[in-house]
């Protein structure tokens, strides 16, 4: 004997079921770089230093922690209004004066993964600053001021190593 299922039943999965694909397949990447004409070491040094941020990174404002596989680090980030936000991540990968590969967010929600990457380049090293973002929060965020705000990250980082 087959039993029929209500209407508003199938509307339910069906809502869930796209919440869930949305949840799944939402992503979006933001990209910045530049060539520095300073060694990766210099570069590095600074990228490390978390009590130095407040000096020269005009998107994230504060930093507080270690920068070592495992370690969580707590920000104040201003946000495209000039509102500040905490923001916690986890590093999750690390090589000295190449990568520094970051996790965090709310899974689900909207969660990012950041990596700062240096590369050798002529006439200094190529700094990449690159983040996606996965969760349903995609759909609904648009991170296009990020991407500009990490362009700006790159100029005061060159700025500081000048200074």
């Amino acid at each position: 004997m087959l039993m029929s299922v209500p209407n508003w039943a199938v509307a339910m999965f069906v809502v869930l079921a796209t919440l869930v694909s949305l949840a799944l397949t939402g992503s979006k990447f933001v990209h910045a770089k530049r060539v520095i004409p300073h060694p990766a070491e210099a570069i590095w040094a600074v990228l490390t230093d978390a009590d130095g941020y407040e000096h020269w990174n005009p998107i994230l404002v504060r930093a507080e922690g270690r920068f070592e596989e495992g370690r969580t680090m707590r920000y104040l980030m201003r946000t495209a209004d000039g509102s500040a936000t905490p923001v916690e991540s986890l590093v999750r990968h690390l090589v000295d004066e190449r990568e520094i590969d970051q996790f965090g967010g709310m899974r689900g929600v909207l969660t990012f993964d950041h990596r700062w990457r240096l590369e050798p380049a002529a006439h200094g090293t190529r700094v990449i600053q690159q983040e996606k973002y996965r969760s349903i929060g995609v759909w609904f965020w648009n991170p296009a001021w990020v991407e500009s705000a990490y362009r700006d990250a790159l100029v005061a980082l060159e700025n500081r190593l000048g200074e």
